[in-house]
């Protein structure tokens, strides 16, 4: 990045005002404004697998305004529709390893209580009948033959590990998960399962159980960040990753016979990833730079890095490598760019485009790159953030400005593509995606300063973004909202009520708004977790319950004073409805102008098309009416309720 930016400067040595004339170009271009099914008509599709024989790939396309699965040629071609489900998404998992069978999981509209079914040439079958059950795949068997799933049918509280097979899809426990710990892998020999026991929403301790003896190998030395990856090709060694003695996570790998560790490697980001292929020919690794991820690929063998190919300028996202490990599906995209499909061959080098994603009605040269960029909170802390400004903004033509927050907590705005943030630029607002304290990706001591203090510095963070915007020359310092999801809302929501003042307008997507309910109510199958997130909140049951009533807006609705506009799904497991419901009727008891939107087919986050088009155009038109102030009526009801079926 320094290398690219010092050539710029040199090209532009000797020509007066460059980047002062390069404005003056864009501010003079004609931008096209974009409607929300313009931009939602851009594609959403991720790859699941290549078939047994690498001929065609298994992909998950939301292209008729719902997920559904569809087949395409490795080689590049027509996409071909496998399910034409018009209600609750369908998430393909994987070709079977032998044949041309389909594995899928479907839900029943984001309650996020998956089944797993089969998709053969007879028909569609489910494969986990029971009702009110939760299953999750995990991975295909080493030799082909069967499958591992996780279910809480025995204890709704905890997910047992069983296995089924492929030719009569007979299913035995492998693992009763009776200690209430998370299983995250199991050993190609079957010895032994992978056991994740979360102490707080930092430190983990990773654990190998031996199916044959009964022992339980506990594989990190002290408590420290642990995060659960594989094992080697062999299966001598177990890899993890680690935050011991260091800011940042590094790949360890432990060995189980020997108890012997190795530090394998370090970055100065996170690891967020690695992995090695079907064969083991080929190790992946992903880094968690600055927002962005970073991959390598290398050859076992001799470690070499395996040189991927350049597409277009555009940043390789992910990588999948077919279980001969001839063929591999790369991820393409950057911040102004959704991501694309393409096909590579290993051997050969040949590369195939699989999707062009973007929406032909829309030019890329009006999308916006993410810049990242740093301020000062109120404690000197510095402060990650994403800024999206828009073409159209000049000192002359000053835009207003959004603060977005991530969910979490823990989460990370990340360098990704975003149809929402891009309308909303498009549209003239500029975006700052505000990673405040607690956030994930920026060492370990920055994610737990927000520990039991929410509502309250990572508030700050937030009001301290709102600043560096109205310190930009292009921003209307009278004009800055906030917007989030799930914390994010929250987050909205303690700004509007414990900073009144400070912005202009909230935008509340399924946020948190009553942390005691919450914590009491989060769905069973989180209860592994549920000890360590009550390490960071609070614990609800015990005196914690006073703080966490004075962090929850839902208590103190009379301070509010700005205009909300509220999103919610009806089938949310994780904010119930009721925390939207009952926001939004304290805070019309003030008179404040609030909307809300409420879709009864969704969960936690907005899936289908049909109602991402309607929830996001009326953040627009909200938006423009109280922040941007372009089609205000002091007189209009201030009371706007929209339901949709």
């Amino acid at each position: 990045m320094k290398t690219f930016k010092l050539l710029f400067i040199i090209a532009c040595l000797g020509l007066t005002g460059c980047k002062e004339e390069q404005a003056e170009k864009e501010a003079q271009r004609e931008i096209g404004s974009y409607t929300i099914k313009q931009f939602l008509d851009t594609e959403n599709v991720f790859d699941n697998s290549f078939s047994y024989d690498d001929s065609k790939i298994l992909l998950t396309s939301n292209k008729t305004g719902i997920y559904n699965l569809y087949t395409v040629p490795s080689s590049g071609g027509e996409f071909i529709p496998l399910t034409e489900s018009d209600s609750s998404s369908i998430l393909g998992v994987s070709y079977f390893p032998k044949d041309d069978r389909i594995l899928f999981r479907m839900d029943d509209n984001g309650d996020e209580v998956y089944k797993i079914y089969l998709k053969d040439s007879t028909g569609v079958k489910r494969l986990t009948p029971a009702e009110n059950v939760r299953t999750l795949f995990y991975k295909w068997a080493k030799d082909n033959n069967s499958f591992y799933f996780a279910s809480n049918e025995r204890d709704p509280n905890f997910m047992d590990l069983l296995e089924m097979s492929t030719e009569d899809f007979s299913t035995k426990v492998v693992y009763e998960n009776k200690e209430g710990m998370e299983i995250t892998d199991i050993s190609d020999d079957k010895t032994y399962v992978v056991l994740v026991q979360p102490l707080n929403t930092n430190d983990t301790d990773i654990y190998l159980k031996n199916l044959k003896t009964g022992e339980k190998i506990k594989v990190n030395e002290r408590q420290s960040g642990n995060t659960p990856m594989d094992f080697s090709p062999d299966g001598k060694w177990y890899y993890y990753t680690s935050d011991e003695g260091s800011e940042f996570s590094y790949l360890m790998r432990f060995n189980p016979e020997s108890k012997v560790y190795e530090k394998v490697t370090e970055k100065s980001w996170d690891i967020s990833n690695f992995y090695f292929t079907h064969k083991g020919t080929y190790s992946v690794l992903l880094t968690n730079e600055d927002a962005s991820n970073k991959l390598e690929v290398k050859r076992t063998a001799d470690n070499s890095t395996v040189k991927l190919p350049q597409v277009e300028g555009k940043q390789i996202l992910g990588i999948s490598i077919s279980r001969d490990e001839k063929m591999a599906i790369l991820d393409v995209g950057n911040s102004n760019t959704p991501t694309d499909l393409y096909s590579y061959n290993m051997e050969s080098g040949e590369t195939f485009r699989l999707t062009n994603v973007l929406n032909e009605a829309i030019n890329p040269e009006d999308l916006v790159a993410a810049e990242v960029v740093r301020f000062k909170s109120f404690d000197d802390l510095e402060i990650p953030a994403i800024y999206y400004k828009p073409v159209q903004a000049t000192p002359d033509q000053k835009v207003p400005a959004l603060v977005w927050v991530h969910g979490g907590p823990g989460g990370q705005s990340r360098t990704n593509y975003s149809s929402l943030i891009q309308y909303l630029v498009n549209h003239g607002y500029a975006v700052l995606a505000v990673n405040n304290r607690g956030s994930s990706g920026y060492g370990k001591t920055f994610y737990q300063m927000d520990d039991q203090n929410h509502g309250d510095k990572d508030l700050k963070d937030c009001i301290a973004g709102k600043d560096w915007l109205a310190s930009q020359d292009v921003i209307d310092s009278s004009k800055i909202g906030i917007l989030g999801g799930s914390y994010g809302g929250y987050m909205t929501m303690a700004a509007l009520t414990y900073a009144p003042d400070e912005f202009e307008v909230g935008v509340n997507l399924f946020g948190v708004t009553n942390w005691l309910r919450t914590l009491k109510s989060i769905p069973p199958w989180w209860s592994s977790f549920k000890d360590a997130l009550y390490q960071e909140m609070g614990d609800p049951n015990t005196v914690d319950s006073v703080r966490l009533k004075a962090i929850s807006p839902l208590f103190h609705t009379d301070q509010v004073k700005k205009p909300l506009i509220v999103l919610q799904g009806s089938k949310d497991p994780r904010v119930l409805q009721v925390e939207s419901d009952e926001i939004v009727a304290g805070v019309r008891k003030n008179g404040v102008p609030v909307e809300y939107v409420l879709f009864e087919d969704e969960g936690h986050g907005f899936v289908k098309k049909e109602n991402q088009i309607e929830g996001y155009e009326q953040i627009l038109n909200f938006l423009d009416e109280y922040l941007k102030g372009e089609s205000h009526d002091p007189d209009m009801d201030a009371t706007k309720e929209i339901s949709t079926e």
